[in-house]
């Protein structure tokens, strides 16, 4: 069975998920435990970031590298076109996609962090104690923000990852009120990247991921919750909808991920 080393919220071990799940793959998904303890993942994919997936004797390591290793390995559902044109505006959407979305979304996401205790608090796994959330929400979101500043995550950065991603989602919600993909009349690569990248500005609302209820449908406040985005994250929904599987219909993976401590 393929199995998908991941981290859960990861955007782009999502990304790989969706287009599992568009195949209709069966897979493990095997949690990798985050922090310094990442040199058995090393070893196996000569990197230390998820997502890396293994299909029996093979590793590829790289969001992007496994979507194209599935779509040649598992031909049946096609996700890259073959139509010079539309390859060319799939490739292109799906590499912007991952600079655009990938990584000013988690820029923009730490910035609301910093800057919202609820959700800050919100976002922390269910095992933490109540006491310990308290003390996290009340830590100042200025004092936050000076240590981000030092990690390319201070307000400037912050600012100009969501003005981006606004006008991003603009287009994207233009796009999709006039065509039922983003290449044209068939849903290809471009699309399942996009959508699972998504996650990171708002979570979908059904049981596709192994997260509190409470952030079920939650995102990022100014986009997630913005109605001019509206065509945007009802497009994405709908192609959850048809396409992801939901927690408890996946007997591959059970409720849960596995885990594992990589030390």
């Amino acid at each position: 069975m393929i199995e998908l080393y991941q981290f859960e919220v990861s955007q782009y071990s999502e990304k790989v998920r969706l287009i599992l799940d568009y195949k209709g793959l069966e897979y493990r998904k095997i949690e990798v435990t985050p922090g310094v303890g990442q040199m058995d993942l090393y070893k196996m994919s000569g990197q230390r970031q998820v997502p890396v997936l293994k299909d029996g004797d093979t590793i590829i390591a790289d969001s992007t590298d496994i979507a194209f290793y599935l779509d040649r390995k598992y031909p049946e559902k096609p996700i890259i076109p073959t139509d010079p044109v539309k390859r060319g505006q799939c490739l292109l959407i799906e590499e912007w996609a991952d600079e655009s979305i990938g990584t000013k979304g988690r820029i923009a996401l730490i910035g609301a962090l910093n800057q919202n205790p609820n959700f800050r608090t919100s976002v922390l796994p269910k095992e933490v104690p109540d006491f310990l959330k308290t003390l996290i929400g009340a830590v100042p979101g200025d004092v936050l923000s000076a240590l981000g500043t030092g990690v390319g995550f201070g307000p400037d950065a912050v600012k100009e990852a969501t003005k981006a991603l606004k006008q991003d989602l603009e287009a994207l919600s233009l796009i999709l009120e006039h065509q039922p993909y983003l290449v044209g009349d068939e849903i290809t690569l471009a699309d399942l990247a996009v959508a699972g990248l998504s996650i990171i500005l708002k979570q979908p609302a059904g049981d596709y991921l192994d997260i509190p209820d409470t952030l079920k449908g939650k995102g990022i406040p100014g986009l997630a919750d913005n109605t001019t985005y509206d065509a945007f994250f009802l497009w994405r929904d709908r192609l959850y909808m048809d396409y992801r599987k939901p927690l408890s219909f996946k007997p591959s993976s059970g409720d849960s991920p596995t885990t594992i401590d990589i030390e």
